[in-house]
C-alpha cells in the first residue's frame, strides 16, 4: 500500500474540520463571544498575579479585550467544533493514512474563529489544510479568540506548573511564547 504521508493526513484531517464546521446550528445560548470575553479576563488575571509582564500591560491588555470583543456584531449561527485540536489530538490509522479525532469531550456547536485562532497556533505552517475559501472568517472574532488563547495558554500552564507536571520546561515554553504573542497584540 502506499502511503500518502503528513501532508495527505493533514489534507484529510482538514477536510474532516471543514465537514465539522460546515454543520451550523443554533448553541444553546447566544453571545458565546461574552462568554470568551469573561474567561480571557480571568485567565489574564491569574496570568498578572503570576507573571510581571502580563502585570505591567494587564489594563493595556483588558482594555484590548474589551475594544476587540465590542468590535465582535452578533451572531446566531455556529458550526461543530471540537474546541482544542491539535497534534496531540489526532492519532494516525495503522496504515499512516486516516487522521481520527480524539479527546472530543470539548466538541460543541461555536465560533468555528475559536477553532481556526487555535489551529492557527499549533498547526503553524501546515494551518493552510484547515482553511475553507469558501468560508469568510470574521476578522473581529479572530482577533478577539487569538487574543484569549494566548492568555489562556499563559495561565492553564502556569496552573499546571503548580504541581509535579512532568515536562516544565516545555511548560515553561508555552508560557513563555504565549506572554510574547499576548504582549505582541498590544498596539505601538
Amino acid at each position: 500500500m502506499i502511503h500518502s504521508g503528513p501532508e495527505g493526513v493533514l489534507a484529510r484531517l482538514g477536510a474532516a474540520v471543514r465537514a465539522m464546521h460546515s454543520r451550523t446550528s443554533d448553541p444553546a445560548q447566544h453571545g458565546v463571544e461574552h462568554a470568551v470575553l469573561s474567561h480571557a479576563l480571568t485567565h489574564l488575571a491569574e496570568a498578572a498575579a503570576r507573571v510581571d509582564r502580563i502585570a505591567d500591560a494587564r489594563e493595556r491588555l483588558a482594555d484590548l479585550l474589551r475594544s476587540r470583543h465590542a468590535a465582535v456584531t452578533p451572531r446566531s449561527r455556529f458550526g461543530l467544533v471540537h474546541g482544542e485540536l491539535g497534534p496531540d489530538h489526532v492519532l494516525v490509522d495503522a496504515d499512516l493514512d486516516e487522521p481520527v479525532l480524539i479527546d472530543i469531550e470539548g466538541v460543541r456547536a461555536f465560533d468555528v474563529e475559536w477553532e481556526h485562532a487555535f489551529l492557527e497556533l499549533r498547526f503553524g505552517p501546515h494551518y493552510h489544510h484547515f482553511a475553507d475559501p469558501g468560508v469568510d472568517l470574521d476578522p473581529a472574532r479572530l482577533a478577539l479568540y487569538r487574543l484569549a488563547t494566548y492568555l489562556s495558554l499563559v495561565a492553564g500552564p502556569l496552573r499546571l506548573l503548580d504541581g509535579d507536571f512532568p515536562d516544565r520546561a516545555g511548560m515553561v515554553d508555552i508560557v513563555e511564547q504565549n506572554i510574547a504573542r499576548a504582549l505582541a497584540q498590544l498596539p505601538g
